[in-house]
């Protein structure tokens, strides 16, 4: 449960990114801070008013998230990133696709170019970004060519070697006339090689003679030149930023780092896809305390990637781990292509890992509790209902309940509960072939028999084609059933069971006089459960979700229903045919005022349909 004070009492004073969910866990907001505490508290004082719409979005928040960075210029390149990946409902500021300006120094030409650029090609050239201020990337390039004496024309070399006269920058001295074709390629990749060093973050030579012309200037009185100098180095400072957040490589990879504490650990994966961090998800794990993190890495590879279907090219780690060229070939065969294991020791892949770390240790220190109350809820709640019912373990529950109205269109339903939550790839609903009436009994029999019935034949089927069980969608048989009701819903899922020769505990959750859960009945005894327990909680949960879904799916049959034509009573008049006569047609009266030939001539009428619709409107 999030208590949100709680929750704002832990938030860091650092650099970050908040993300807001709603009650569906759907992100309706991400923002950028330099404080997490400030800002996150900010929406959540009655003072604090940022507009209607602000306001909207949080009477919605049910709950939030973070991820810490090392300065707010990464939080701001990470904040775009996940705007574009999850496009939360509120960020109506950021949604057209705004591009991060780049540097690009194009290293495929013989005499290079040093150009701005909103977009990252697999070409030659060489990038360097992104950067948050397109003005500050625009005088850094012009800082370069006055620096370095690199060309700005377009033109192409040695082609045009002479063809036209040399601009104005040669006059300048700002180009060393490569037009003129009396400069060497290795002369002027010279002056490339030097913006390509400050670029990479050598940039302390240049920022050097920028600090001594700026004072040089302002001691001799020419305080226009100072301010331009001070300028340049102000846009120096801002461009030569380390960005860890987005690579230009534009690989797929995962980052991955773990903070242990005893017992206790957390796993922090990041998530980048084509160059770009798009997620992070964090994992809690139990271990020894003996346990290296080079092990705790291990078995996290071996139980997250037997998992996801999404394997990446390159997997960084915090440490090396026992074995890496065993991991990797299995890896390997799961994705169907090579995959590499680094453990990255400097740089900003280092630095990514760093940050995964960082953020892993965050959880563990401040949300443990929460982690652990949260696995006592689902897998703790789990563990208590198996040993109220002396079963060694329940790890997957399905419930079942019949809807009917006056035994009107009767339908049951299908929920399915793993580790405590809801599975709702595997819910199923049901609409009664066999029984008419309000008979529940019946029906849950029929239900039951359909379910594991075809359960069974797929196995078969599947067995005989030499595939997996798991494939199926009805393989999957529960560790033990839990009837909505008594001894009499008990009873007839054990018949429905022994008829199919199967081994399944029965378990029937048993209500009161007002219709809520008192306790369970299991072996012919009701077994009394502590109201107050996690246990009681989620067999609650369970039984009102399979309350729901039939409810949900006879409204929906219902509402079918009442869109009734006269017509679908007629025989012969089917969908295509009842299309047909209402184009034609304005209504009954009409209809019946046309004869038997004019309905004949109706598309796609044949004769006999045409007289049993004659027939019809003229019996009235």
């Amino acid at each position: 449960m999030f208590q949100l004070q709680e929750e704002l009492a832990k938030l860091p004073d650092q650099p970050g990114v908040y993300i807001m969910h709603d009650a569906h866990d759907t992100i309706i907001y991400v923002g950028k801070a330099l404080s997490l505490r400030h800002r996150v508290r900010q929406y959540f004082q009655p003072s604090h008013d940022e507009g209607i719409k602000k306001a909207q979005m949080v009477r919605q928040i049910a709950y939030f998230e973070y991820i810490i960075t090392d300065s707010e210029l990464e939080a701001l390149v990470l904040e775009c990133n996940l705007i574009k990946e999850h496009r939360p409902k509120y960020n109506t500021m950021l949604r057209d696709d705004k591009t991060y300006p780049y540097i690009k120094v194009t290293l495929g030409e013989p005499y290079p170019r040093v150009l701005f650029c909103r977009s990252v090609k697999k070409d030659k050239s060489r990038y360097f970004g992104p950067y948050t201020s397109a003005g500050a990337v625009k005088d850094t390039i012009d800082l370069m060519v006055k620096i370095f004496h690199l060309r700005t024309c377009s033109q192409k070399f040695p082609e045009s070697f002479g063809k036209k006269r040399p601009c104005l920058n040669y006059h300048m001295k700002q180009c060393p006339g490569v037009c003129t074709g009396m400069v060497s390629q290795e002369e002027y990749q010279k002056n490339v090689q030097g913006a390509l060093d400050f670029l990479n973050g050598n940039y302390q030579p240049v920022e050097k003679m920028l600090t001594e012309k700026m004072n040089r200037a302002s001691q001799e009185l020419e305080f226009e030149k100072a301010a331009e100098y001070r300028d340049l180095l102000t846009s120096v400072k801002a461009c030569a930023q380390k960005q860890k957040i987005t690579h230009t490589d534009g690989e797929d990879k995962d980052i991955i780092a773990a903070a242990q504490s005893g017992e206790d650990a957390v796993v922090q994966v990041f998530f980048v896809r084509s160059g770009k961090l798009i997620g992070r998800e964090h994992f809690f794990m139990n271990v020894k305390v003996e346990d290296t993190k080079s092990q705790l890495l291990e078995r996290f590879l071996q139980q997250f990637y037997s998992g996801t279907p999404q394997i990446p090219r390159e997997i960084f780690l915090q440490e090396p781990i026992e074995e890496p060229q065993v991991m990797e070939q299995w890896l390997s065969g799961r994705r169907g292509a090579r995959v590499y294991l680094r453990i990255p020791q400097k740089g900003m892949k280092e630095k990514l890992v760093e940050l995964a770390a960082k953020n892993a240790q965050l959880v563990l220190d401040q949300d443990r509790e929460k982690i652990k109350k949260e696995e006592g809820r689902t897998i703790g709640a789990q563990k208590e209902i198996a040993g109220l019912l002396g079963l060694d373990h329940v790890n997957r529950m399905e419930a079942f309940d019949i809807s009917n109205i006056s035994g009107f269109q009767t339908v049951g339903s299908m929920v399915v509960f793993e580790k405590g939550k809801p599975l709702r790839s595997d819910y199923r609903k049901f609409k009664l072939r066999t029984v008419s009436g309000p008979d529940d009994y019946a029906s849950m029999r029929e239900v039951l028999t359909r379910r594991f019935s075809h359960g069974l034949a797929e196995m078969e089927e599947l067995e005989e084609k030499g595939l997996d069980e798991d494939t199926g969608s009805f393989t999957r048989f529960p560790d033990v059933i839990m009837m909505d009701g008594g001894k009499g819903q008990v009873n007839i899922a054990q018949e429905v069971l022994e008829e199919l020769h199967l081994q399944i505990p029965v378990c029937g959750m048993v209500k009161d006089d007002h219709h809520r859960t008192r306790g369970l009945y299991f072996q012919n005894q009701e077994i009394p459960i502590d109201k107050t327990s996690e246990g009681f909680h989620l067999i609650t949960r369970l039984q009102d979700e399979a309350h729901r879904f039939a409810i949900e799916y006879h409204r929906a049959l219902r509402s079918k229903g009442q869109v009734h034509s006269f017509l679908d009573d007629i025989q012969g008049i089917g969908p295509v045919r009842r299309k047909a006569l209402m184009r034609q047609y304005a209504g009954m009266e009409d209809m019946k005022n046309a004869t038997l030939e004019e309905l004949e001539q109706v598309e796609g009428m044949s004769r006999q349909a045409a007289e049993n619709l004659y027939a019809y409107l003229h019996q009235r």
